[in-house]
């Protein structure tokens, strides 16, 4: 049992250790061109390899950052090779257990990987580059990148990323790198930010080309990286025999922290053939049945030819073939093929064709619409779409054809397809479908013809508004009469014309309003599935509607109830007999029903006028109350003239003022200035018609001068405005100039003549004092003139 027990534990203990070996790496016992030219490439079929330029990082204790890698016995893709790294070469290595995160003094950046990568402010650059020559015209290598940016669940993933770029160029040209360090099948370079799966969280972001990611590294990882890239091919088509140079770059971009690596498979620096692009379904360029493709891969030479299909060789043609290097693939795989150069060394190529299904098609009826039943009519062949592809979304129609070997060879296709139109009874087009693969198929489509009839109503409309023959028709009703005449799940459209009916073009809207006055002809189309049912004339009338005058607003006056006034229905242009009358009152019905009626209240009087087609208009009259009005106090301020009248109007009207003639002229405001003095009459009038109230007052004054000398001109000085009715107390004392009193008057004095006990007065001033008998006084001064 013990041993039994011990033999467990060894067993679990070098299990342990075969998964959890690490790549080793070295610095010194490779010079930089024996990493490019032996153990990078490898080949005599590369010619003329120099290295040209080396820098790295100038660390203190003398490492490097970059040299050989190997990973014999570990779970790392590639068993040896050439690693460049932004840190130093010992931390490459794993289990992944501490932050690769180096930095070195002086250690700059590269404007060349800056420009090719369109980015800027690179720092720890480690570059190595070279020269050589192909015979051929396409080299490549695999390599993948890793990085300890690759943060998982971790939004830095996103944001941030090392650079790297693999540059080439013509030997001695001053154009610019081409970076061939690509995302496959795109310009995208490869970055931590462009290759990784879907970071989740805030700040996250989706998946981008994760079919290219490899994975996240634990700590048992054999590479001191948080993650890493798939296996990654880089391509570079070339001139045969022409030099080239290749700068293999990786740099930290904006600081040196988390350092970054490219891993370059040994060996596999190869000439390849380029055989053109996967054919895939998944790209949408897969081979379609019964499709061949002939690839080439000849290159000039005396050479031999390999080819496989699935690791099965398939041909095989022998060094100084003739007219070989190409073969014709009809089914589906992957085919390599191994080129013989000469006897001397070798180039591949590759690529896995897929073939996808033919569209599955069905031949099909559209039947149209025929007004003569001659069998000709106008088509749109693209109705027929759903019956052709039993409406698989997935399918398109590229084409519709007169005959079959037009559409099998795509040439001379009908030119108006969604206009055509037969010239034959039940002609039969031919219709080319493709898939989303670009795979074709042929179906037929017989064009036939119906007209089944329907029995529709005309459709009539009340003209509202300006009464112009134009209103709007709800079409719905149309679609209510037919539709026990129709199949069940029919169609139903409108159209203007019969042409646009017949090719589904301009539907009307179901509120439709004519633009023809007064009447109008439509057209009523019904669709059964993708045929057409039957097409017919829809006539619209505009029913004549009551022409009335329009809303007005009145004034009862209140002072006359119960007295009324006669409101009308208001019909213009026509005998007011040949309608019906509805008549409301603040909006609820009373019981009248003529063509007017007398009324003597208040509100808001409305009247439906309805012809006997039954097309009503309305109108509203507003009866609003007024009242003939009250004149209050008549407030004088002053006297002689120079004063302000103010009339005081009470009562539900809107009044205006005149002084003196009811005839006016009349001013809305109730105030007057200035009023000579004397007796006035000020009227007051209603605007609204309600009446006119009238009142007297006066205005005090008086002469300033008489002149009693018996020409009855001035011959009597007394106040003005004043008589018995207004001012029974008055009395009015003059005195001479000593204060003598002269005379004494009343409301009932004719006035003075201006003598004294018989005696003519002399010519001077004279002082009055006029009492009202209410506490009021007036006082002045006159002069005598004879």
């Amino acid at each position: 049992m013990v041993q039994r027990f011990i033999s467990l534990l060894l067993v679990c203990f070098i299990c342990q250790n075969v998964l959890g070996q690490n790549i080793t790496v070295d610095s010194q016992s490779f010079t930089p061109q024996q990493l490019i030219e032996d153990i990078l490439i490898d080949s005599d079929c590369i010619e003329n390899v120099t290295v040209t330029n080396v820098v790295t990082g100038n660390f203190a204790n003398g490492q490097l950052s970059y040299g050989y890698f190997d990973g014999t016995g570990t779970t790392f893709p590639f068993e040896r090779g050439l690693v460049m790294s932004t840190g130093q070469l010992f931390r490459v290595p794993g289990p992944n257990t501490t932050l690769s995160d180096d930095d070195a003094p002086g250690w700059d950046g590269d404007n060349d990987l800056e420009v090719a990568l369109n980015e800027t402010n690179t720092f720890n650059a480690t570059i190595l580059e070279f020269d050589f020559t192909s015979i051929t015209s396409q080299i490549s290598f695999r390599y993948l990148f890793a990085s300890e940016e690759y943060q998982e669940n971790n939004s830095n993933t996103c944001i941030f990323s090392d650079l790297f770029g693999f540059l080439i160029r013509p030997t001695g040209s001053t154009d610019p790198y081409t970076n061939i360090a690509l995302v496959p099948n795109s310009n995208t370079p490869v970055k931590v930010t462009t290759v990784h799966s879907g970071i989740p969280g805030p700040g996250g972001c989706p998946p981008i080309n994760e079919q290219y990611f490899g994975s996240w590294n634990g700590a048992n990882t054999p590479i001191n990286f948080n993650g890493q890239t798939e296996i990654l091919t880089a391509t570079a088509t070339v001139i045969p025999n022409q030099s080239y140079h290749v700068k293999l770059v990786i740099a930290d971009e904006f600081n040196a922290r988390f350092d970054s690596a490219v891993f370059l498979e040994a060996g596999s620096f190869e000439l390849t053939r380029d055989l053109g692009p996967d054919r895939l379904i998944q790209a949408n360029n897969a081979l379609c049945e019964n499709e061949t493709l002939i690839v080439d891969a000849t290159i000039a030479g005396n050479n031999g030819y390999d080819w496989f299909r699935d690791g099965v060789l398939v041909q095989s043609d022998p060094v100084g073939c003739t007219n070989c290097g190409t073969y014709e693939i009809t089914q589906a795989g992957t085919y390599n093929v191994e080129i013989n150069l000469d006897g001397n060394c070798g180039a591949i190529g590759t690529i896995t064709v897929e073939y996808a299904q033919n569209p599955i098609v069905f031949n099909s009826t559209l039947s149209e619409c025929d007004f003569d039943q001659d069998g000709l009519t106008t088509y749109n062949l693209f109705d027929g779409e759903i019956g052709l592809t039993n409406n698989n979304q997935n399918l398109g129609i590229v084409n519709f054809f007169l005959s079959q070997s037009d559409a099998e060879m795509n040439i001379n296709p009908i030119q108006s397809p969604t206009t055509f139109e037969n010239t034959t009874q039940n002609q039969i087009v031919f219709a080319l479908i493709e898939n989303i693969s670009n795979c074709t198929s042929i179906a037929e489509l017989t064009l036939s013809t119906s007209n089944n009839s329907l029995n529709i109503p005309t459709l009539e409309a009340c003209d509202f508004g300006d009464l112009d023959g134009i209103t709007t028709f709800n079409l719905d009703a149309v679609s209510l009469a037919i539709e026990n005449q129709i199949p069940a799940g029919a169609t139903i459209n409108f159209f203007t014309n019969e042409a646009d009916a017949l090719s589904d073009a301009n539907p009307l809207p179901i509120l439709f309003e004519n633009d023809s006055p007064n009447s109008q002809t439509i057209y009523v189309k019904v669709d059964d599935g993708n045929s057409c049912y039957a097409i017919a004339e829809v006539n619209l009338v505009v029913s004549f509607t009551p022409e009335i005058m329009e809303d007005e607003t009145i004034y009862y006056c209140s002072n006359t109830f119960p007295e009324t006034i006669r409101i009308i229905g208001g019909v213009v242009n026509d005998v007011p007999n040949n309608y019906y009358y509805q008549w409301q009152l603040n909006g609820q019905d009373i019981e009248e029903d003529t063509i007017e009626i007398e009324i003597n209240d208040v509100g808001t009087y409305t009247v439906i006028v309805t012809h006997p087609n039954g097309c009503s208009s309305s109108r509203d009259i507003t009866v609003l109350p007024s009242e003939i009005p009250t004149i209050g106090p008549i407030d004088v301020n002053g006297t002689d003239n120079i004063n302000t009248v103010t009339i005081s109007a009470l009562g539900n009207g809107d009044y205006e003022f005149a002084l003196d003639s009811e005839d006016g002229p009349y001013q809305n405001d109730n105030v007057f200035t200035n009023i000579t003095p004397g007796f006035h009459t000020v009227f007051v009038r209603d605007k609204n018609g309600c009446g006119v109230a009238s009142e007297v007052f006066s205005v005090l004054g008086f002469p300033k001068f008489f002149t009693p000398n018996g020409d009855t001109q001035n011959d009597f000085w007394q106040l003005d405005g004043v008589n018995f009715q207004r001012f029974p107390n008055l009395q009015v004392f003059i005195f001479d100039r000593y204060g003598k009193l002269l005379v004494t008057q009343d409301s009932n004095s004719s006035g003075w003549d201006g003598t004294y006990n018989g005696n003519l007065s002399p010519n001077t001033d004279y002082w009055f004092t006029a009492n009202f008998g209410d506490g009021r006084t007036f006082t002045g001064h006159f002069a005598l003139k004879r």
